[in-house]
């Protein structure tokens, strides 16, 4: 028996079926950059991130019912995973490659966020403010402008909180442009730390009421694995 089939049998019952989970959403969007500057030690240390980003949720029972995840890779852009709830949730390998295509990965992810949020409201299910996560190394290879005003406009409107995360090599002042919320820089390839800050914060805000304001951990400068 693998370590995720022993973890799925702590949860009571299938998570995807709004009839059998009626438990709120809190949908979680990945734009993660898999371009070639990434392959080597970020792409490994990454894949390693994501895994343990699914265990950490998978061990709080709440949060693995509420939590859903989608994953959208560009270097091209690629939905590797829509939208499932942790137990379904089987973190793709992840393999770098190609340009920075980040403008249109951006536009992509939240074209699949207003789709799940359709869904959700048609079944009347409620959900917390998405949260949509940017990890980069680089700078777009595309038109991005559209895509940031999306940002800017989605922020406004509180219908997503947008997070910017640039790895060694990222250009930070685009990011600023892209990103409401000043964007956080890596040191070295500290994935794993920040994954763990992403899942206690996404557990607090599930434990919480739809509607609720949630403190988060360290928001500004998480000490010791990013600076801004």
């Amino acid at each position: 028996m693998s370590e995720y089939a022993s973890s799925f049998e702590q949860v009571p019952f299938g998570t995807d079926n709004f009839a059998e989970n009626p438990e709120p959403r809190c949908p979680v969007v990945l734009l993660l950059d898999t371009s070639g500057s990434m392959a080597g030690e970020p792409i490994s240390e990454l894949n390693a991130a994501i895994k343990l980003f699914k265990d950490e949720l998978v061990d709080d029972s709440l949060a693995a019912k509420r939590v859903e995840i989608a994953i959208i890779t560009f270097g091209p852009v690629d939905t590797l995973h829509d939208f499932s709830t942790v137990d379904s949730f089987y973190p793709p390998s992840l393999e770098a490659g190609g340009d920075t295509p980040m403008g249109a990965a951006i536009n992509q992810g939240l074209d699949l966020l207003k789709v799940r949020k359709d869904i959700y409201k048609a079944n009347g299910m409620p959900y917390y403010c998405p949260w949509v996560i940017l990890v980069t190394d680089g700078a777009p290879t595309d038109n991005w402008k559209s895509a940031a005003a999306r940002v800017y406009e989605g922020e406004k409107a509180k219908g997503f909180s947008f997070f910017a995360i640039g790895v060694q090599g990222a250009n930070m002042d685009m990011l600023k442009e892209i990103s409401l919320r000043q964007p956080l820089q890596l040191i070295g390839y500290r994935f794993k730390e920040f994954f763990l800050w992403l899942s206690g914060s996404v557990r607090a805000v599930s434990a919480s009421s739809v509607g609720d304001s949630v403190p988060l951990v360290n928001p500004v400068t998480p000490e010791g694995w990013a600076s801004v």
